[in-house]
């Protein structure tokens, strides 16, 4: 682990720790929904450990406090979090093999797997990779603590922009990679299919069509090597 840290670049440091401060701000949002809505203290925090995994933990929340059933919000939240298998596919070199497939594939995010493939040598792509899953785990599940001890307090945490702090820091950490032509229309295709479909499915299924975007991406580089 500390040649992880030497690795690292200082300006990939303060990026990551940005978007982990971001992450626990959310997660504090979500441990004070969870409490908030009717749900013990307890439930959001064994979740935020064991499934580790916003968009599902915040759909099931979603589900269970509307009324509806544990296991159709199970369902629910591995659906949206399908879109890890793909991750796997692309990072599977940088977390590497034995006890770390299994603890690599917990802490398993959108942020560090691009934080990953933004780099441009293994060691780099694993110290990024590693860094900050590890750094947003431990800020998620602190914001979901202090969050659920606040949640009878904090019934609405609009008020408080808390539910914005997410993802403004993704849209800047993605917009650099628009000044590229074939990502611009990706995304440009993908955003129109998920805004499109929002009104009609759940919470979470429009991010996933948005994937149809990559079928309009072109590269001049192998298969592979676009996916890495």
């Amino acid at each position: 682990m500390r040649s992880i840290w030497r690795t690292t670049d200082p300006g990939l440091l303060r990026d990551i720790a940005l978007v982990c401060l971001a992450d626990g701000v959310v997660g504090l949002s979500y441990g004070a929904i969870s409490v908030g809505g009717g749900l013990d203290l307890w439930v959001p925090v064994l979740l935020s450990i064991v499934v580790f995994a916003g968009a599902s933990q915040f759909l099931f929340v979603g589900i269970v406090a509307a009324g509806g059933s544990p296991i159709a919000a199970t369902v629910a939240g591995l659906l949206v979090n399908s879109r890890h298998v793909a991750f796997g596919l692309a990072v599977s070199d940088v977390i590497g093999s034995g006890w770390r497939r299994p603890l690599g594939s917990h802490v398993m995010t959108d942020e560090n797997v691009a934080f990953a493939l933004g780099q441009d040598d293994l060691r780099q792509k694993r110290a990024a990779y590693w860094v900050c899953g590890i750094g947003i785990f431990v800020c998620w599940n602190i914001g979901v603590v202090i969050g659920a001890l606040a949640g009878s307090v904090i019934t609405d945490t609009d008020v408080f922009g808390l539910d914005a702090a997410f993802p403004a820091v993704l849209l800047a950490l993605v917009l650099p990679s628009l000044r590229d032509k074939k990502t611009r229309t990706a995304a440009l295709v993908g955003s129109v299919v998920a805004l499109a479909a929002t009104p009609f499915l759940p919470a979470g299924l429009p991010v996933l069509l948005a994937l149809v975007g990559l079928v309009f991406y072109r590269s001049d580089k192998p298969a592979l090597d676009a996916v890495r």
